[in-house]
């Protein structure tokens, strides 16, 4: 099954309608055309549009999960190579 999921990232340019975004230590360009948003800002992107601002600690929390969850995944595939 594919999923998508939309990950927080921190805003650290703009130009135009759109910006680069650290999102977990990789950077991307995304479109920011549907919110108003500034450089440091953490935002929502979503295939490659940011759809919504968020708070620092909601945006930090997200990320923290995320982390834990590639860590998870890391473990079992080193444990599946044993």
């Amino acid at each position: 099954m594919n999923m998508c999921v939309a990950v927080p990232g921190k805003i650290i340019e703009i130009n135009g309608d759109f910006a680069k975004v650290n999102i977990m230590n990789n950077i991307t360009q995304v479109n920011i055309k549907l919110v108003s948003t500034k450089v440091g800002d953490y935002v929502l992107v979503h295939a490659g549009v940011v759809i919504e601002v968020m708070k620092k600690d909601m945006a930090e929390e997200i990320i923290l999960m995320f982390s834990e969850l590639q860590e998870d995944a890391d473990e079992d595939a080193r444990a599946s190579k044993r």
